[in-house]
């Protein structure tokens, strides 16, 4: 079995870091195999985080952009250590995301990863859950996200190669690794829970240090995941990921051949319910 490890960086993020800590400890066999960096020394490590490799680190960047820049060029350099140190692979990912594999294969994270080629990276597909409104209550920590969600926009824009099997430099918000194209596995997808309620992005725009840094007008833009979960029509899942998949390994946007394309097609499906316990 391969070692893989998870890294992160996180501020004021712990309603989805509790979940990421339980995610990734269980799939990667273990906490030792988490790393946590909480951006700003003013930041105090959650008691949850407890037997992972958790700690705060001086504050990158003030505005989103020279921000966003810094971390990942600070986490792809701690992804390098920990292969140098005898990791095999390394999954970066933000707090709100979660690499998946299909339950129907009857494995784990770390079995699936073990037994798949990762020459340089892997990505998974990408999918951004939105909150279907009418339907789906405020969302609770109580219970499983996916008993909650049941409906996601497949997009490009979460089909990150988030592995790590080489020293590579991850572009801002993990989205493509400089120089280097993407390879998407099969039957792996990385489910983004970040604007998936109502609520909760309301309650973020009054954020102050998130506005200060300039997230005001990006959060108001990703509120688009719930119009389209609510507005449109949910397709069959097993159908649409795999000729979604097909699309964005064939097709690439004309300003970045290294990230996947699909047309501006808009895509919603319903999560079918082997999923529902997962995350």
């Amino acid at each position: 079995m391969k070692r893989i490890a998870a890294i992160t960086m996180v501020r004021n993020d712990d309603f989805y870091l509790r979940k990421w800590v339980e995610y990734y400890s269980r799939e990667l066999d273990g906490k030792e195999n988490l790393y946590i960096f909480y951006d700003g020394l003013d930041q105090q490590v959650a008691s949850f985080c407890e037997g992972t490799h958790a700690q705060a680190v001086e504050k990158i960047g003030t505005q989103v952009v020279s921000a966003e820049k810094g971390r990942l060029k600070f986490l792809s350099s701690k992804a390098a250590e920990l292969l140098a140190d005898g990791y095999d692979l390394v999954i970066g990912v933000d707090a709100d995301e979660f690499v998946v594999v299909d339950p129907k294969l009857g494995k784990t994270l770390r079995e699936y990863l073990s037994q798949l080629r990762v020459k340089g990276s892997a990505s998974a597909l990408g999918l951004d859950f939105g909150q279907k409104l009418g339907e789906e209550p405020d969302i609770t920590q109580e219970r499983p996200f996916l008993q909650q969600r049941h409906y996601a926009q497949i997009g490009t824009r979460y089909t990150k190669p988030s592995i790590l099997a080489a020293p590579y430099t991850w572009g801002s918000g993990f989205h493509r690794i400089k120089g280097h194209n993407f390879h998407i596995a099969k039957d792996l997808y990385l489910f983004h829970f970040g604007y998936f309620d109502m609520k909760r992005l309301q309650d973020r725009f009054q954020d102050k240090d998130r506005l200060a840094q300039g997230w005001g007008k990006h959060m108001h833009k990703r509120s688009r995941a719930i119009r389209l979960v609510t507005e449109l029509r949910a397709r069959d899942f097993d159908r649409w990921t795999r000729l979604s998949r097909v699309a964005q390994t064939l097709l690439r946007p004309p300003y970045a051949w290294n990230k996947p394309g699909m047309l501006g097609l808009k895509l919603v499906v319903r999560i079918p319910e082997r999923f529902w316990n997962i995350v």
